[in-house]
């Protein structure tokens, strides 16, 4: 009897879970579900990309690359990219540059870290720049920073709005100097575009930092982040190390510099194509501002 009991006992269905098998775990596609790295809540991928990479719980922006924000932010079938094949060399035979970069272009299917082209937002006629931290984190390079040139001047001849999306680490240290007089370069083209009256708008994703924070991504006639946005110069430990002091929490995020005044607003990915759309309209001959 105490031995038939016993049998029973143990048999019964257990009720908390078990560790599934390998087998198990194969059977679940890969990349079916996304994480969440603010909110730690777990959704279907599927349903999140349906909602431009925007956390269905907390508001969290993922990380989109170049192609994702085309489809995203412009008119179906309108983008017609510019200076696609252009690619960088290696004037300082910097060990394994070229090599990285292949593999990068391997990865990402993209010649460089900035994609840019003419296209419509809500049937206005834009030239849009949009970087991408994918590759090589977005580094600004001779190559990314002629492309951005190249391409206010495109919106200079068309005579219609420059847009761009900013995400980077910085400017490209295999090239050097070469890198840092992209600064130069893009600036003073913006300024070019400004005199004769062209409208840039920048939109600062995370993160935008270093040369590139520090030169066109500011320069905007409006300057707009995404939600938390990491941006600045120089990172946080640096800063602390040099000036003794402990920063606070949020320094060099979109909400902080709103709050210091070096953004004109932080615009959900949600209602972006609204918001620009509404200051194109104001820039077109009677038009009016509805933020």
């Amino acid at each position: 009897m105490l031995k038939e009991l016993f049998i029973k006992n143990n048999t019964k269905k257990k009720k908390y879970a078990t560790i599934p098998s390998e087998t198990a775990k194969g059977e679940v596609p890969e990349g079916i579900m996304t994480k969440c790295p603010s909110c730690k809540k777990i959704m279907y991928t599927k349903e999140l990309n349906k909602n431009l990479k925007v956390c269905l719980h907390c508001g969290y922006h993922h990380s989109m690359n170049s192609y994702e924000r085309i489809d995203s932010f412009l008119d179906e079938g309108s983008f017609e990219e510019l200076n696609k094949n252009m690619i960088s060399e290696n004037p300082l035979n910097f060990p394994e540059y070229i090599e990285k970069l292949e593999k990068d272009r391997q990865k990402t299917k993209l010649n460089e870290a900035v994609v840019t082209g003419i296209g419509t937002v809500n049937g206005k006629k834009i030239v849009l720049a949009i970087m991408d931290s994918t590759f090589r984190m977005g580094s600004m390079g001779s190559v990314v920073g002629e492309k951005i040139t190249l391409a206010i001047e495109k919106a200079d001849e068309l005579s219609v709005p420059f847009i761009i999306f900013t995400a980077s680490g910085g400017a490209r240290m295999q090239e050097g100097a070469l890198s840092l007089m992209q600064m130069a370069k893009t600036s003073v083209a913006l300024k070019r575009f400004s005199d004769r009256a062209g409208l840039i708008i920048s939109i600062m994703t995370n993160p935008t930092t270093g040369g590139v924070s520090a030169s066109f991504a500011s320069l905007g006639d409006f300057n707009f982040a995404e939600p938390e946005a990491l941006i600045g110069f120089a990172g946080r430990r640096v800063i602390e190390q040099s000036i003794r002091e402990e920063l606070p929490e949020d320094f060099q995020t979109a909400e902080f510099l709103l709050k210091h005044g070096q953004l004109d607003a932080i615009i959900s990915r949600l209602d972006l194509v609204e918001k620009i759309t509404n200051i194109l309209e104001i820039h077109q001959p009677g038009g009016e501002l509805e933020w």
